[in-house]
């Protein structure tokens, strides 16, 4: 078998196993989300090297960190979330940021979203990597 045969067959193993990492990034042995814009209805996070920015609705979101992805392209990552609301906002009004968790799985170029704040459930999301995302923001 030559070497060309070789590393081609390797990266189809690679991709076959781990179909997930075309929307993620390998380095060493850990999988983590490739940085970039996700958007769908009702949701876009953009991801960077240091996070996630996630806008809902009418809500808004942060995860600190870097994403880091299981075998199956799942991840369970901390977060917040801010509610917004319609309406004139007022100059000493700030916005309160909840503690959620950031649940999901990335499968390709498709990522499926759910947010766990307290006891509520919001989502799930389903979003696609370089997508345009279709929101309806409170006024």
């Amino acid at each position: 078998m030559s070497y060309r045969t070789a590393s081609a067959a390797i990266v189809f193993l690679h991709l076959l196993f781990h179909g997930q990492t075309i929307g993620a990034q390998t380095i060493g042995v850990k999988t983590i989300l490739a940085n970039g814009t996700w958007g769908g209805t009702g949701l876009s996070v953009t991801v960077s090297s240091t996070g996630a920015d996630v806008e809902f609705d009418c809500a808004h979101g942060r995860i600190e960190g870097t994403i880091h992805l299981g075998k199956t392209g799942s991840f369970d990552v901390k977060g917040t979330f801010a509610p917004e609301h319609g309406g004139p906002i007022l100059r000493d009004e700030d916005a309160a940021a909840y503690g959620a968790r950031y649940k999901g799985r990335v499968a390709g170029d498709t990522m499926t979203v759910t947010v766990l704040q307290g006891t509520t459930k919001i989502g799930p999301f389903r979003i696609k990597r370089g997508a345009r995302p279709i929101l309806r923001k409170c006024r």
